[in-house]
């Protein structure tokens, strides 16, 4: 298993954001790739995906610029999230025109903003420098898709008005403490006299930075925590032979969180017959137990 690399809990690279910057950069050295983005009120998906589009090799250290001119947007390297064109091979990702349908694939069907279309055409690029490992490493692949699952995925749903449940009755419960929302407050408030474009773009820079350090966590929890307990989980599930020769009991030889792991593997795998008990150590202040828990 790989170990999470440094750069991961680094500062980010030289971070400019404007709007409506000439073609040759806002002071006229043109020295940093640009990437492009709307002005105007901002969300999570654009914010997320302008921090991660900078991990990246081909932008790293990027200028970000903040505009619906068509004419600024055409002279820029990247574009995300403004001018209605989906194109890999220009760099423009946007996902708001008539007719986009792109989804992340490996059986996800949601379908994708910004922050998913940049995830799922650089994000493996992105986990393999932030473990400091190659992309072909067999960690990577696996560590991509268990991202996008528990958290990119959420942030294109919420941005594409996917509900979470199939419902008509109205929510139980109001929940706005989410990244998307927290993302959203960070707008300037409408009572605020100061209105003013650079405002506008230092609170976008706050959301930049709040979606990518939640982001860079959620890498780093499944580097140090998700993948290891998904070995253990992996390796106990293919020698439960051992414990019980009717296969239906799994022993851990050390405790982790399994619970998940264990369902997922057993559908991955099509194992057969399924595990009805796990059997582990935990150690009391007392003695060191056996608990049995039935699934």
């Amino acid at each position: 298993m790989a170990s999470l690399s440094p750069a991961a809990a680094s500062s980010p690279k030289r971070l400019r954001v404007y709007s409506s910057a000439p073609a040759g950069g806002e002071d006229g050295a043109g020295s940093a790739k640009r990437v492009g983005t709307h002005n105007g009120s901002f969300h999570c998906d654009e914010a997320l995906g302008c921090f991660l589009i900078r991990l990246t090799s081909q932008f790293a250290g990027a200028d970000v610029v903040r505009t619906r001119d068509s004419q600024i947007l055409d002279t820029l390297d990247a574009v995300l999230d403004v001018g209605g064109v989906y194109d890999p091979s220009r760099h423009r990702y946007d996902h708001h025109q008539k007719g986009f349908n792109e989804v992340f694939g490996h059986g996800f069907n949601t379908k994708l903003s910004s922050a998913g279309l940049i995830y799922k055409h650089f994000g493996k690029e992105i986990i393999a420098k932030e473990l400091g490992v190659n992309e072909d490493h067999e960690d990577v692949h696996r560590l991509y898709l268990a991202v996008y699952k528990s958290f990119v995925e959420a942030l294109d749903a919420i941005d594409n008005g996917i509900n979470q449940y199939d419902t008509d009755q109205p929510p139980k419960y109001v929940n706005n403490t989410h990244l998307s929302s927290r993302v959203g407050r960070l707008n300037p408030d409408w009572t605020d006299p100061d209105q003013s474009p650079e405002k506008e773009n230092a609170a976008f820079q706050q959301a930049m930075m709040l979606a990518g350090s939640e982001f860079l966590e959620s890498v780093c929890f499944h580097v140090k925590s998700w993948l290891p307990a998904r070995s253990i989980v992996l390796e106990c599930l293919l020698s439960r032979g051992k414990a019980d020769p009717s296969g239906e009991i799994m022993v851990l030889d050390r405790f982790c969180p399994w619970k998940l792991h264990l369902f997922e593997l057993e559908e991955e795998l099509k194992i057969d017959p399924l595990t009805k008990y796990v059997l582990y150590q935990v150690k009391s202040p007392s003695l060191l137990r056996h608990i049995l828990v039935h699934l």
